[in-house]
């Protein structure tokens, strides 16, 4: 198993994840879409993305938005998306993204990072506790289309 930060170079297999991260989550499958967004947050430097791979296969992905707490004025991380090939899963792979996701969060000094699953994601749910994720209970969030 091996982490590695994607860069442009990376691009097809990241977004190769990416659109099965989204079909997952009932969005119609858009490989260019996909080839492009991430095309872009790389290109700008919007988000970070590190890659699984399973040899030389990549496996999964997580990635990373910048944001800032006003009240300890420092950088948070969002870890926005988490996905492994459901034939991968169960093998580590999303521990190891998730660590390495804190492990750089941490590199830059961040007040740390954030994440949000729904409800029914147990799976990931026990993952993010088991690594020392805590499930806030002190605020509500509010979401606007």
């Amino acid at each position: 198993m091996t982490i590695k930060r994607a860069r442009l170079e990376h691009i097809k297999e990241a977004a190769h994840l990416f659109n099965l991260y989204r079909v997952y989550y009932e969005q119609k499958s858009d490989m260019e879409g996909a080839v492009n967004f991430l095309q872009e947050r790389i290109s700008n430097d919007e988000s970070v993305i590190f890659l699984a791979y399973d040899q030389e296969q990549a496996v999964g992905f997580t990635q990373l938005y910048p944001t800032f707490s006003s009240v300890q004025m420092k950088r948070t991380w969002v870890l926005n998306d988490l996905f492994v090939h459901e034939e991968h899963r169960g093998k580590g792979f999303g521990e190891q993204l998730v660590n390495k996701a804190i492990e750089f969060a941490d590199s830059k000094g961040a007040a740390g990072v954030l994440l949000e699953t729904m409800q029914d994601n147990v799976n990931a749910q026990r993952l993010y506790e088991r690594i020392g994720f805590k499930k806030e209970e002190n605020y509500f969030y509010f979401y606007k289309i």
